[in-house]
């Protein structure tokens, strides 16, 4: 059966109505994630860093990230406050309908703690990050992460190159061991 160019074209046209509709599937929260990146690590190094740029169809919150690189992961923030910077974990990060929200070196960004093997430059890495919808479902959606370098461009010079040991930080708000001076 020979089929006609008119019948080839409505055939990819379904197909790509259908490619959409799994593309939606995969990312039922309604993020777009840009731009995820971790820091390269050394043997040893307690904890990486992950940044991401998220732009939310409709207000959610984020509420999570966790990697298989890491026991675990947590949301921080860091801010200048009287010249010194301060970190504190966040329980959930609100994603304003339609706004980009950037994750990035010297502001907010995920802490991967005890990362099972180093993160060398060039590699990729998974993020799982949940979302709770405005319904109050929890939406999880995994990206890839390109892990760089820590002389990237992207990382910028903010002297928080690889979070190993926090130095530099008076205050580390949240967690036992990694306090404050």
């Amino acid at each position: 059966m020979q089929m006609t160019r008119h019948g080839r074209r409505f055939g990819l046209a379904l197909l790509g109505f259908a490619w959409t509709g799994l593309a939606w599937a995969a990312n039922e929260a309604g993020v777009e994630v840009t731009n995820a990146w971790a820091r390269a690590t050394v043997a040893g190094q307690p904890v990486a860093g992950a940044f991401v740029d998220l732009k939310a169809k409709k207000t959610v919150q984020l509420v999570a990230v966790e990697s298989p690189v890491a026991k675990r992961g947590e949301i921080h923030e860091m801010s200048q406050e009287g010249g010194v910077m301060r970190m504190r974990a966040m329980k959930s990060v609100k994603l304003p309908a339609g706004r980009k929200v950037t994750f990035s070196p010297g502001g907010m960004h995920f802490m991967l703690f005890d990362p099972a093997r180093p993160l060398p430059a060039g590699s990729t890495i998974e993020l799982t990050l949940s979302f709770r919808m405005p319904d109050g479902r929890i939406v999880k959606q995994t990206v890839d992460a390109e892990v760089r370098g820590m002389d990237s461009a992207a990382g910028g010079g903010d002297g928080h190159d690889s979070h190993g040991g926090h130095a530099g930080h008076d205050m580390h708000e949240g967690h036992a061991g990694h306090g404050s001076k």
